[in-house]
């Protein structure tokens, strides 16, 4: 048995320290935005629109202000995985409702505000409703299963932390990108697995592994390998179950799963009028997505070395916090009752590099740190939980100053530039601080939407989330003194 996961488990729901951790990330990856324009942003959008207003997947009225499109027939589409598109129906649907107004009332185009408005509204609804509670939720779960994992609590918030404000998880909450949905659903299936193959497990803890896993692929359709190790842990941990309640688990975790292919074969159905075509088919402008698998071939050692330790798009560069997670999880596979979740953890972190290496578009196009890599920042934080748990004193105020300037660090990045320009050697340096974040080019809530200053609205951002981390640090201390 792990260590605490019993109690853990009746606990979460009641632990302050949780729901303290589930704010405080929340909070911060909705106080900034991400330009509405960008491609990735704006097709899943124009798509959602045309779902909500239209009743069809068309984008033709907005194909001109996107590249990132496909094209089939007559007409354009996106060219993503729908998972994003389709979560983001409610908010668009409320929206509509509210304001009164549609797409059709305004004509398309880069140079009208009130379109811009239109759209920068509903795109930050999204990320507010969908990205940023997903990751914020993840964090909580994360904490959850640090402190069983390891009994510390500490460990477990400092996990946490690492994982929602220490790295690009928070600006790419702020998008409608699918990368940080996939990266919570991975870990919150990770949770729901861990504690759904534990003493205290039910069917909903194999629901939620199911639902999560299943979404994540139809949000990124590469999950369906970087999920992988998530599935594998689920049937090593089921191997001591008796035969007849493991197998009535994975059923019901595949028929949970399902209901994203269920929504996959819809989606489908309306735009191509087939099941069996997917957008990347009809990709227009990138002729790499013909390489291999839709632009996938094989990993390229160099690659890899640029993703973690390159300047353009380093993971170390844009996370430094991660620098201690190969130890954290070395410890964790050395110890017999930990190996199993080690195992997760080298193998979640490490898959999503071996796709993002052997992609054709590996550098993202525009984007501050590797993208694609993205879902393992999750696994690589249960290592820096358990490093936290078993380091000395000195070693804790090392990795304390570590993790506060990661946080500094993604606070910038949040605020001023997550799509760093792609022909940008020095993303961090030039494209992020020297361009945007030291003019004050920065993007929050209270002035883009209240009439402060950007630097006003920045200062808001950090005393909120000053006194919420000072809350979350008593408790932390509290619950630790209380254990």
């Amino acid at each position: 048995m792990v260590a605490g996961e019993g109690a853990a488990g009746r606990r979460l729901r009641r632990d302050p320290v949780a729901w303290a951790i589930l704010i405080l990330v929340w909070f911060s990856c909705a106080w900034f935005g991400s330009w509405e324009f960008n491609p990735n942003n704006a097709v899943r959008m124009f798509a959602t629109l045309s779902l909500v207003e239209d009743r069809d997947a068309t984008i033709d009225e907005f194909a001109h202000l996107t590249i990132d499109k496909a094209h089939f027939g007559e007409h354009y589409y996106s060219d993503k995985a729908p998972g994003m598109t389709v979560l983001g129906i409610p908010a668009v649907a409320i929206a509509d409702a509210v304001s009164g107004q549609s797409a059709h009332d305004f004509v398309p185009g880069f140079e009208n505000r009130e379109f811009n408005r239109f759209l920068k509204i509903r795109i930050r609804l999204v990320a507010v409703t969908v990205c940023a509670l997903l990751t914020a939720l993840a964090a909580m779960l994360l904490y959850d299963l640090v402190r069983g994992v390891t009994g510390n609590g500490e460990a477990g918030a400092v996990a946490a932390t690492s994982f929602g404000l220490g790295t690009t998880m928070w600006g790419w909450s702020t998008t409608m990108f699918g990368h940080a949905p996939v990266a919570a659903l991975l870990l919150i299936a990770s949770w729901a697995v861990w504690r759904g193959t534990g003493p205290g497990r039910s069917r909903v803890h194999a629901v939620v592994a199911g639902l999560a896993l299943g979404w994540a692929v139809l949000i990124e359709h590469s999950a369906l390998i970087a999920g992988l190790p998530v599935a594998g842990f689920a049937l090593w941990r089921l191997r001591d179950v008796p035969r007849q309640q493991a197998v009535r688990t994975v059923g019901i975790a595949v028929a949970a799963g399902a209901t994203a292919l269920v929504v996959l074969i819809g989606y489908n159905l309306m735009a191509f009028g087939t099941v069996f075509r997917l957008g990347y088919s009809g990709v227009t402008d990138f002729a790499g997505m013909q390489e291999g698998l839709f632009g996938l071939t094989y990993p390229k050692p160099y690659v890899l070395f640029e993703l973690i330790f390159g300047e353009r798009r380093g993971m170390l560069w844009v996370a430094p916090i991660l620098i201690v997670a190969p130890f954290g999880l070395a410890m964790l596979v050395r110890a017999p009752a930990t190996k199993a979740i080690g195992w997760l953890g080298v193998a979640g972190a490490v898959v999503p590099f071996l796709i993002n290496a052997s992609y054709y578009y590996w550098d993202g196009g525009n984007a501050t740190g590797p993208r694609h890599a993205l879902p393992a920042v999750g696994f690589l934080c249960i290592g820096v939980g358990m490093f936290w748990a078993q380091a000395t004193r000195w070693s804790r105020i090392a990795v304390a100053a570590l993790l506060a300037g990661s946080v500094v660090l993604n606070m910038a990045i949040a605020s001023a530039e997550i799509t760093a320009p792609q022909d940008e050697p020095r993303a961090l340096v030039k494209a992020v601080f020297e361009a945007r974040f030291d003019p004050g080019y920065l993007r929050t809530v209270a002035d883009e939407w209240l009439g402060f200053t950007p630097w006003q609205g920045l200062a808001i951002w950090a005393v909120v989330a000053g006194v919420l981390t000072v809350g979350l640090a008593v408790l932390v201390r509290r619950a630790h003194r209380g254990d």
